[in-house]
Parts: structure tokens; sequence; C-alpha cells
């Protein structure tokens, strides 16, 4: 029976390593490849929704009703409310954050001690010390510090947004968890918008819309990957370096 055995520092290094190659190998002299749409868990929710059983009047006039419940009806409600629907979220992000904070501190102290009197003992002594040392002027000391500290930050983030996504789940107390990728390929560069969260039903407005604001938990990432991506970040080595390096 064979043991197995913790792998090796190089090892995983190594294997790190040949990850970053093969992730960055994808977009080897071709664009980026985009993922299927079949993978996410959007697929999944619009190809298993919930059972429902259609609601038969019996009347064979029921079928051409305008008034009919069905999603084709003139009254239907076209919002998102089970899983697989699919409704609109719009991101409008601008937001702005100044802080400033200026601080200082300063402290003074002295201190001094002399025995010019005491029943004639300093006069004595002093005859006997060299010349220029006495004990009218025992000890002197003074001390000072001062501190003065200021930051300042600003920050200003804007984001206009619209991305389709998907109700993958409905909880038991009625909130949808929903999900939404999109993927836009630009000559050698793909750039990658997900957002997620949960959203209560009254909220989505009459247009099948939502805003960013009104989702819970709310993840959105607006990336990308590609030969520019690549660039921009730092080679694996001197991330480590920095997290190693301790100057």
């Amino acid at each position: 029976m064979t043991q197995g055995y913790p792998m090796k520092p190089t090892a995983l290094i190594c294997l790190a390593l040949t990850l970053t190659a093969c992730a960055r190998a994808d977009h080897l002299g071709k664009p980026p490849t985009l993922t299927s749409p079949r993978n996410s868990e959007e697929f999944i929710a619009m190809t298993n929704p919930p059972l429902e059983i259609p609601v038969d009047s019996g009347r064979p006039e029921a079928a051409a009703s305008l008034w009919a419940g069905t999603t084709s009806s003139l009254i239907s409600d076209r919002r998102a409310a089970t899983r697989g629907d699919i409704l609109t979220v719009v991101i409008q992000i601008d937001d702005e954050a100044q802080m400033t904070n200026t601080s200082g501190r300063s402290r003074s102290a002295g201190e001094s001690v002399s025995i010019p009197q005491m029943v004639g003992i300093p006069q004595r002594l002093n005859e006997k010390l060299p010349e220029g040392a006495s004990f009218d002027d025992l000890a002197d000391a003074q001390s000072s510090s001062t501190y003065k500290g200021s930051g300042n930050i600003t920050r200003r983030d804007k984001l206009t947004l619209r991305v389709a996504a998907t109700v993958i789940d409905t909880l038991p107390n009625g909130t949808l968890q929903i999900e939404g990728t999109q993927e836009v390929r630009v000559n050698f560069e793909l750039r990658e918008l997900t957002v997620s969260g949960f959203v209560r039903p009254a909220d989505i407005d009459r247009s099948n819309e939502i805003a960013y604001d009104r989702i819970a938990g709310a993840r959105i990432s607006y990336g990308g990957r590609g030969q520019i991506t690549d660039v921009q970040q730092p080679r694996l080595g001197q991330q480590l370096a920095d997290v190693i390096l301790p100057y």
C-alpha cells in the first residue's frame, strides 16, 4: 500500500508557474477565447425552470382571450419572477470621496538642579575642582518633541453599464438570486463584466429593470484578459518577491 507524500515547495512553485503559463498561452498569438455560455449557471437555470402546472379553465374560448393569465396576455406581469427569467441590471456608479486629516503634537520639558548653599561645602569643594568646574549648577536637562502629520485622500469612481442577468434561484422568502455575465472582445483584448446578488421582486420596475443599488450582496466585476492586461500586471516572481522581501 503506497502512502502519499506532501508536495515539496519547489514542486508547488513549478505547478503555479505552469498554470500561469497555460492561462497566458490561451491568447498567445491569437485573441482570448470566449467562454461558452452553456457552462454558466444562467444556462442551467434557463434550461431547468421550475415545474409549473398550467391552470386550465376548461373553456375552449379561454385560449383566445386577451385577458388570459399566460405570458402572452396583455395584462400579464412581464417582470422576472421565477428561475430562468431574465432581467436587466442598470449599473450607474458615480461615487466621489475626499478626506483630509491633520494632526499635530508638541511637548517641551526642562529640569535644573543646583546646590549653591549647603553649609559651605560646595564652596570648599569648588576650590579643589579644575578651573571652570563648579557645584553651583549641578545638573541641567532640557527636552522637546514635535510631531505633525497630514493626510489627503481623493477618489472618484464612475461606471455606466447595462447587463442582462438571469434568475438562478428563488429563496424561501421570495427573494431572487440573480447572476449575469457579459464578454466583449475587441481585437486581442477581452472585457468581462459579471454581476450577482439578491433582489426583491418588488424592486424590479415595470420595464423589467433594476438598479445596482437595490441589489443586496451585489458583486460587480469589470475587468478583462488579453495582451494589454498581461503587460499591466507584474510578473509572478515580482509579486512573490513583494510578499516575501521585508524591504
